[in-house]
């Protein structure tokens, strides 16, 4: 997958890969990343539906919604493994 021409895309994903590097705490990436993805879901999806719909389910459905069940080492445990899944579909291929 490019990564030219995709720019919402890769700005969540960026976003994802800080909090992972230890850039943005969890609590900062909790509230902040369902309103970056709510606020540049149509153009991600304009981007790159299936790529636009994996980040969805995988980081906000399965992700940041479970951060209150969750404590701080899971929570970075679960997004680490889910961002290390999208980023081995998107090198991948969708189809």
């Amino acid at each position: 997958m490019s990564k030219v021409g995709i720019p919402n895309i890769n700005y969540v994903m960026t976003m994802t890969k800080s909090f992972l590097d230890g850039e943005i705490d969890d609590i900062t990436y909790w509230l902040d990343f369902p309103y970056e993805i709510e606020k540049r879901y149509r153009k991600m999806v304009k981007e790159d539906r299936d790529y636009a719909e994996l980040i969805f389910d995988c980081l906000v459905e399965e992700g940041t919604n479970r951060y209150n069940d969750l404590s701080n080492a899971e929570f970075v445990k679960l997004i680490r493994k889910q961002y290390n899944y999208i980023m081995d579909v998107a090198s991948e291929g969708f189809f």
